[in-house]
């Protein structure tokens, strides 16, 4: 215990100093919470119950809570997500059998301290990006695990085994579909975008998407559980284990094998510029910046170059009512206008200026005359994606609408606007971003080629991106920069993630990251020409721009809606059967 406290305190130390030199933490973090962590696990151990297996309990937690760890990219432990929550699902039987009469208050606080664990082992690079919001992200997010798992533990305990383990499935993907829908969302760790490691095997996500990987993993995870816990002489199907273990695979590899790459053939190129984003790329002139994309495209791009992709952010203050003023914007035209064929799409943080007497959305901003308190105007402030082509004047517009909570907007913000300043004064952000409520797609003069401009957090939403295929785009284009979080798995997950995106909706892949990994994914999920972490460079390549509908895109996340459903029933019959319990 001791020297996990004076480990901790060495590396928060050694944080503090590299932040004062302008240094990124990289791995730092991780080693700081862990040892933060087994402190104060030490410290509170015998505290944590009464039951005379309070280290038990613990042990079984921890080690649940690292196996799901390891079955995350970038590790290729994958097949320990298989057995990850049967230590929590051990914890939960022990604790029930214990006979406690606060089995849930102890169920919640073993199974907090265990996806607490998860969640600093699989994100702790969160912290890199800034140490306040990371905190949040590994409590918030670990609480709301513990809900569904504590409320399994409840219908277990009223309505017998069978209905237990039914709801454990049933409110746990419910509680990954709903964390998509709502202001605090943070989806990462969701089951199924564990798979993404071997998208070999997963190729019939084109028909349930991500929410049938989470199902695939719970049910084994259940079914082994059981077969461990098997009474002697009982009868129990443990054939199942493997034919529904191994079955899924041998069908994904058939599909992956025999699946061929369709549509039109497009010659692209992406460019990674390089830019460390905490110190370097907002303290570098927009003039040299333009030069540096200039230079690197021309590299690259030739006649036959039809489409040239710059990450997200590339180009800063870009006012929607004076475009044709600023500098970028007016680069940017002239060089594509040198390529009749060429469609550039890139990131722009853009502005809207609201006109006199005009409605002012959620989100505005006010700005105030000089050495005066009144208000000179009201903007809106967009993380945005643009498309330059020679020939159109008008410039198309999507403006980010899943936006990362904390950094981009302020979650329920009716409720917590009085906290806008308190984030002020912790470094961050100065309003809300706004967004749109539809997707939008890019098409090029002649109507028949679309692509989809993905900004960055929006390629871990599945059903959220099918919406840009129903509107016609042909190919997906994720616009990012995965430089906040230094040379961690934070960039190599969410590369391993947008894998998923293109067996969903069997769409190729263009992504350009600021810095982090670009490059191609087919439409089988392979990557193809990754870039390395901290490099400037092109990745000149061709992909296929398909037209053909995915059941998956047609009809989205059907197992976690028919889940939610199931929930609900369960919900009702443990509520009402504890009640009619407790009046008997």
């Amino acid at each position: 215990m001791i020297l996990s406290g004076i480990l901790a305190i060495y590396f928060g130390w050694d944080m503090h100093q590299l932040t004062q030199q302008e240094t990124l933490w990289g791995y730092r973090p991780l080693f700081f919470f862990t040892a933060f962590l087994t402190f104060f696990s030490l410290l509170w151990a015998e505290k944590m119950t009464v039951l005379p297996i309070q280290w038990r309990l613990l042990r079984l937690a921890t080690f649940g809570g690292a196996i799901l760890a390891l079955g995350f990219p970038p590790f290729p432990l994958t097949f320990l997500i298989f057995i990850g929550f049967i230590p929590f699902l051990q914890l939960e039987k022990d604790i029930a059998e214990s006979r406690e009469g606060t089995s849930k208050w102890t169920v919640f606080k073993y199974s907090f301290h265990g996806f607490l664990v998860w969640n600093i082992l699989a994100t702790y690079w969160i912290a890199n990006t800034t140490f306040v919001a990371s905190l949040f992200a590994f409590f918030v997010n670990s609480f709301l695990m513990t809900i569904p798992f504590v409320l399994f533990h409840q219908t277990k305990k009223t309505m017998g085994e069978t209905n237990g383990y039914m709801a454990f499935v049933a409110y746990w993907i419910t509680f990954e579909y709903l964390h998509l829908h709502w202001d605090l969302s943070w989806p990462w760790l969701t089951l199924g975008n564990s798979l993404s490691e071997w998208p070999i095997f997963v190729q019939w996500f084109e028909y349930t998407g991500v929410f049938g990987g989470s199902l695939w993993i719970l049910i084994i995870n259940y079914l082994i559980f059981k077969f461990i816990n098997r009474v002697p002489g009982e009868s129990h199907k443990g054939y199942l284990i493997p034919v529904l273990l191994i079955a899924p695979m041998l069908i994904s590899t058939l599909i992956y094998v025999l699946h061929e790459e369709k549509g039109k053939e497009q010659q692209v190129v992406i460019v990674q510029p390089n830019y460390e984003p905490h110190y370097k790329k907002f303290n570098t002139s927009r003039k040299e910046q333009l030069a540096h994309f200039l230079k690197l495209s021309k590299e690259a791009v030739t006649n036959e170059t039809d489409y040239l992709v710059f990450p997200e952010t590339s180009f800063g203050s870009v006012w929607k009512h004076k475009l044709d003023r600023h500098e970028a914007v007016k680069g940017l035209r002239e060089f594509t206008s040198g390529f009749p064929n060429l469609k550039l799409v890139t990131g722009v943080s853009s502005y809207y200026k609201f006109k006199e007497g005009e409605v002012l959305s959620p989100t505005a901003r006010p700005v105030k005359f000089r050495d005066s308190d009144k208000i000179a105007y009201h903007y809106d402030a967009y993380n945005s994606a643009t498309q330059f082509q020679a020939g159109v004047d008008t410039l198309p517009f999507y403006n980010k609408s899943i936006l990362v909570p904390g950094a981009e907007k302020m979650p329920f913000p009716r409720y917590l606007k009085f906290l806008e300043s308190f984030a002020l004064e912790l470094g961050g952000m100065a309003g809300s971003h706004a967004g749109q409520e539809n997707r939008e797609v890019f098409f090029s003069k002649d109507k028949k080629l679309g692509v989809a401009p993905i900004i960055c957090y929006e390629s871990i939403y599945g059903e959220y991106d099918t919406e840009y295929v129903r509107r016609g785009a042909n190919a997906l284009f994720i616009v990012t920069n995965d430089g906040w979080w230094d040379n961690t798995a934070g960039h190599k997950q969410h590369l391993q993630f947008a894998t998923l995106r293109a067996i969903e909706t069997r769409r190729s892949i263009a992504r350009s990251a600021n810095t982090g990994i670009s490059g191609f994914i087919n439409q089988r999920g392979d990557i193809l020409q990754p870039t390395q972490y901290d490099e400037a460079t092109t990745v000149k390549g061709s992909i296929l721009f398909n037209d053909e509908i995915t059941f998956y895109t047609k009809w989205g996340d059907v197992i976690a809606r028919i889940a939610l459903f199931l929930s609900l029933i369960l919900l009702v019959l443990t509520f009402t059967r504890g009640m009619m319990n407790r009046k008997s």
